[in-house]
């Protein structure tokens, strides 16, 4: 069974009220994402509050965070209200086609981030809370790709993390909107493991073709975590 919260080194995560934990894969995405230059971020689905907290914590920007969902808008107005990056972030209680909606006229954000649910046609678990979000009944690709061209600055970024199958689904309907993919982060658990998350970086600028590079969270033949991935969450997991 999860914990009730988890801890980093600036901040707790409290997670007893929401259907999406803390995962490994979510943390990598909040560590990779680069907030150099970042004026203004949206966090769309922000669940627990994870990912606007940790770009908090290196960034001077101002952080809107979207939430469709009670339980998790209320455990994350209880993290960012207990945290010390409380006053750079905005809570908005609701679905992220109406944030557009509402906001895309004085909201030009530089970076958009997103770990979306994914799920677009699959087997619904019974528990209501999971099938939001996990799956994606009250956010399709479609609409979520059409938000961040409403609400992304000309030369911002939207970084998004999905499993491999869904990540290739969403690029297809990125570049048909000309949103353009142009980095893409594969995650293993080990070398040994296939590849279990994407994180994909778009931009409104056409590029000849994207990089790519990979990351695995343990060594060969080990439990132990690898160098690269230990760097990249120095700055928040206690353990490192």
């Amino acid at each position: 069974m999860p914990k009730s919260y988890f801890q980093f080194k600036q901040f707790i995560i409290n997670q007893d009220k929401c259907a999406m934990k803390v995962c490994t894969d979510a943390c990598i995405l909040g560590a990779y994402t680069d907030t150099t230059g970042t004026e203004k971020i949206l966090d769309i689905g922000t669940g627990t509050g994870l990912l606007s907290l940790m770009l908090a914590q290196r960034s001077t920007a101002a952080i809107d965070a979207v939430e469709i969902d009670d339980d998790a808008y209320a455990q994350a107005k209880a993290n960012i209200a207990e945290s010390k990056f409380a006053d750079s972030i905005s809570l908005h209680h609701k679905s992220i086609q109406e944030f557009s909606r509402l906001h895309s006229v004085e909201n030009q954000y530089d970076l958009i981030i997103s770990n979306p649910p994914f799920y677009q046609n699959s087997l619904q678990s019974p528990d209501l809370q999971t099938n939001k979000a996990l799956h994606a009944t009250t956010l399709t690709f479609d609409e979520l790709i059409d938000a961040v061209l409403n609400l992304l600055s000309p030369n911002g970024r939207f970084i998004v993390l999905l499993p491999p199958f869904e990540a290739q689904q969403l690029a297809a309907v990125a570049q048909k909107k000309a949103l353009y993919l142009y980095e893409k982060l594969l995650i293993q658990h080990n070398p040994q493991k296939p590849v279990f998350r994407n994180i994909l970086s778009f931009s409104k600028k056409p590029v000849p073709e994207y990089s790519e590079d990979t990351l695995v969270i343990h060594e060969k033949n080990s439990n132990a975590y690898a160098d690269k991935f230990r760097q990249l969450l120095s700055d928040y997991y206690t353990i490192f």
